[in-house]
Parts: structure tokens; C-alpha cells; sequence
């Protein structure tokens, strides 16, 4: 990822999320830090920013317009080895389906860079602290799960300048 530039990214807001998660994701997760919203990411790195352009708007709504609104359920945590707690959804597999459809039509921007084979729909709750840090902030998010609601739409989210703040530049309805 070009960290001159400013990042984006596609995501389905998990409002929902924030009564239970969002004060640990505020001191554990430095993207909520930066105004990113509890969401479970369809898309990371996205196309940079500063070249997000009618075209790359026009291609992400007819994508996402194909993919049908879809339920979501998170009833427990999991880990990504000790250093990523996080909130798993029941059913990984619309959240898997609207990576791939995007994915397809933005082949230049695989999901994590194509650092992982498998791909992983997920809710972060916290990363880069020490493991007994998320444990307890874990401790304090399992009885509060489960965590439902319906996605509706993709978020386009995107860095003022790199590093930056996140905002939300757009939302692309699902069909």
C-alpha cells in the first residue's frame, strides 16, 4: 500500500456494534481512533483516495447493486493468534460473497494486499495491544453479544491525508 497517499476502503457499518464495542474499540483499534465506525471490511486497501473519481463511484455502485441486502448475527469473539481480538460473525458467508463480487470488479485491489489465503469476514475490536489488554476488554463484550442487524449498503470510507482521519465519502445501496 502507497502510505503517501491517502487509503481507502469498502465496509458494511455495523451501527449496531458501537453501544458494545465502541469504547474498546476507541482505545484499542487506531483506526476507530481516527473515526472509523464499527464495520466488517469488504474491501482493504481500496483505490487510493486522492483518485476515488466518478468512474471508480459508478463501478462500485453497480457491483454492490447486485448483492442483495443480507441479516447479521455476531454472538461470539474470536483471535487472529494473540494479537487481534475481534467479533465473528454467524454467518461469514455474505460478508465472504460481497468481497468476492468487488473483488471481481477491482481485480488491481486484492483484499489485504493478498497477504492472507483466506480472507476472513470480521469485526475488530482491538489489535496491537498486550493479549491480557484485549482479554479483558473481551471479558467485557461476550455477555453483551449477540450483536444483529441487516446490512443495507457499503460504505466507501477514506483518509483526509495518509494516516489521516477516516470519513465516509459515499454509500452504494446493496440490491
Amino acid at each position: 500500500m502507497d502510505t503517501s497517499r491517502p487509503a481507502s476502503g469498502l465496509v458494511v457499518a455495523v451501527p449496531e456494534a458501537e453501544a458494545v464495542v465502541g469504547r474498546h474499540r476507541d482505545r484499542l483499534d487506531d483506526h476507530a481512533a481516527r473515526g472509523a465506525p464499527a464495520h466488517v471490511t469488504v474491501l482493504f486497501p481500496f483505490v487510493p483516495g486522492d483518485a476515488i473519481d466518478a468512474d471508480v463511484l459508478a463501478r462500485v455502485a453497480a457491483v454492490v447493486g447486485t448483492v442483495p441486502s443480507f441479516g447479521y448475527s455476531f454472538s461470539d469473539t474470536a483471535w487472529f493468534d494473540d494479537a487481534v481480538l475481534w467479533l465473528a460473525p454467524d454467518d461469514p458467508a455474505p460478508f465472504r460473497n460481497l468481497t468476492e463480487c468487488v473483488f471481481a470488479a477491482f481485480p488491481a485491489h486484492p483484499p489485504f494486499e493478498g497477504e492472507f489465503d483466506d480472507v476472513v469476514p470480521h469485526l475488530t475490536v482491538g489489535h496491537r495491544h498486550p493479549r491480557p489488554v484485549l482479554e479483558a476488554a473481551e471479558r467485557q463484550v461476550r455477555p453483551l453479544l449477540p450483536v444483529a442487524g441487516t446490512a443495507h449498503e457499503v460504505v466507501l470510507l477514506a483518509e483526509d491525508l495518509p494516516g489521516g482521519r477516516w470519513a465516509s465519502r459515499a454509500s452504494f445501496p446493496l440490491g
